[in-house]
């Protein structure tokens, strides 16, 4: 996903424009490195997750599963890419995802004690689109991140 508007003139790179929209093209010019970068780190945090769950049982194992594998590699390849502004961009969209599965977490547990599957699920992905969205609300009206100058961050 990207906050970038097209390219301005000269620099190659977008401005930063709020709104968040998806880059097809850009998936599929991923360099494989990058890909396979990012797949190590999260097959690697599974694996130990696999082994800590087998060690000392799947509560503790899954809190091993809930660590964003993936997010430290993306972050990594974006500094580098695209600077550190954006890399921070994305650790704070990260943040405000984290609430929303919080909120999924909460709901799921509630409705699936009490109720089928496909409802409790469906709830609780709503909640989590809900809360993601509020949060990020939130957070554009009281100008969070706003107050970083653009630089060369390179």
């Amino acid at each position: 996903m990207s906050r970038l508007a097209k390219p301005s003139s000269g620099s190659g790179r977008g401005e930063n424009t709020g709104r968040v929209r998806v880059e097809w093209r850009a998936a599929v010019r991923t360099p494989r490195k990058d890909v396979l970068l990012r797949f190590g780190f999260g097959t690697g945090v599974s694996l130990l997750a696999a082994v800590v769950s087998a060690l000392f049982g799947p509560f503790v194992g899954g809190v091993f599963l809930a660590f964003p594998a993936i997010l430290l590699a993306s972050l990594t390849l974006v500094a580098e890419e695209e600077g550190i502004r954006r890399a921070r961009d994305d650790a704070r969209g990260a943040a405000l995802g984290t609430l929303g599965l919080w909120a999924f977490a909460v709901v799921a547990t509630v409705l699936v004690r009490h109720h089928s599957a496909w409802l409790a699920l469906g709830a609780a992905t709503a909640a989590w689109a809900g809360v993601s969205l509020a949060a990020y609300a939130v957070t554009w009206a009281v100008g969070l991140g706003r107050d970083e100058q653009p630089t060369s961050d390179r």
